[in-house]
């Protein structure tokens, strides 16, 4: 993934990736006798952390130690498959 933020700044351009998502997937190796769990995992684009804008608003350095950017991550609501009892068979 890019990265677009300009650390003296502290600014980003928000034009890395897709601003929606739209998607169909399937398990190629879904099995309709077994459990199974679901979920998607989603990383935003790089963005100014908020001791990286405090020093460009101070106009003074990062502290040091401190990483000038960060990248959230999200995770959907689980998908549960149970299968039937007439798909778990006898």
């Amino acid at each position: 993934m890019g990265n677009s933020v300009d650390v003296a700044k502290a600014t980003y351009d928000n034009s890395i990736g897709d601003a929606e998502l739209n998607a169909v997937w399937s398990d190629p190796g879904f099995d309709r006798t077994q459990h199974a769990v679901y979920y998607v995992r989603v990383l935003e684009i790089p963005t100014p952390r908020w001791s990286t804008r405090d020093a460009a608003a101070l106009g003074i350095e990062i502290p040091g130690g401190l990483p000038a950017t960060l990248q959230e991550r999200a995770w959907s609501s689980p998908i549960w498959y149970s299968p039937s009892r007439a798909a778990a068979g006898p």
